[in-house]
């Protein structure tokens, strides 16, 4: 369909949403297509009752609630792109109740873990220098997928000790790198450009034969190095959730911590409170003296 097409385009160029969104987006306006094709429903003739009954169709179908707020907000969007440009009198989707997100608190790996994984050197294998400098950039900055994969050696600052990083709609941050990490990534370099020579430039920094890695190498390589460790996803969105973890356990502020990831809000950042507030309740449950005897009291 051309008018979702043009929507997509509009998305990605004049909206700068990332890859993920447009794809997403993308896929529930289709969705909804076919459904308003099945049930003879033109898009101008579409009512609020025709989204409700489409995504209440989808919830008895067992779509999770953070899915079909997507979707509700796909179409939301959509219409109101085409009334702007007179497409659709009014935006049919304006009024559709978002469902609430159940709120879960995100993976992380410990971090005795991480420490016990991540050595001071890189190995001497290829695959596994490979593999411990992303596992590296990723707990020690905090990086997302997209903005690992999208650094390249113009991204390093002359002298190793600051990064800049590309996020969501391109806006731009730069990370302070310490002195251990630069060590590390010159030495990365070096053995990129043996095992890789004709590298196109700017060589991105964690690279394939012909570029940048895909996400779904990425996604590979991080679950087998994380193999060792106890977490429910084994992830590079799991060592996001680690790295902000373990700023704020440390004393962080929360402010610097929202600019290192990169989140618009601090709200977003605010669910980190919630996992360091967690693990400090565990630890005064089996360390302190007086939970110990409440305890003790319990099971007699």
């Amino acid at each position: 369909m051309e008018r979702i097409r043009e929507f997509l385009k509009y998305l990605e160029s004049e909206e700068r949403a990332s890859v993920h969104t447009v794809e997403a987006y993308g896929r529930d306006l289709h969705q909804f297509a076919e459904w308003l094709n099945e049930s003879d429903v033109p898009w101008e003739n579409v009512r609020p009752a025709d989204v409700r009954e489409w995504i209440g169709t989808l919830a008895d179908e067992g779509m999770t609630p953070a899915t079909l707020r997507r979707k509700a907000q796909s179409l939301r969007a959509f219409f109101r792109w085409g009334r702007i440009r007179d497409m659709f009198q009014s935006n049919p989707a304006a009024d559709t109740p978002l469902v609430k997100k159940r709120r879960r608190l995100p993976d992380f790996i410990k971090e005795g873990d991480m420490e016990n994984l991540l050595e001071d050197t890189l190995p001497e294998d290829f695959s596994a220098a490979r593999t411990h400098v992303i596992l590296t950039l990723l707990y020690s900055l905090g990086l997302r997928q997209a903005e690992l994969l999208g650094l390249t050696d113009a991204d390093i600052r002359a002298d190793g000790l600051e990064l800049r990083v590309t996020g969501k709609r391109n806006k731009q941050r730069v990370l302070p790198v310490p002195p251990q990490l630069k060590d590390i990534i010159r030495q990365w370099q070096k053995r990129r450009d043996e095992h890789f020579p004709d590298l196109p430039a700017p060589r991105s920094l964690i690279a394939g034969p012909h570029g940048a890695l895909s996400k779904e190498m990425l996604y590979q390589i991080v679950r087998q190095g994380l193999a060792g460790v106890s977490t429910g996803r084994r992830s590079p969105h799991t060592l996001r959730h680690s790295f902000a973890t373990a700023m704020l356990n440390h004393g962080a502020d929360i402010d610097a911590v929202r600019e290192m990831l990169g989140h618009a809000s601090l709200q977003t950042t605010q669910i980190y409170t919630h996992i360091s507030y967690k693990e400090l309740m565990a630890n005064y449950a089996g360390a302190h003296p007086r939970s110990r005897k409440r305890k003790d009291n319990r099971e007699h």
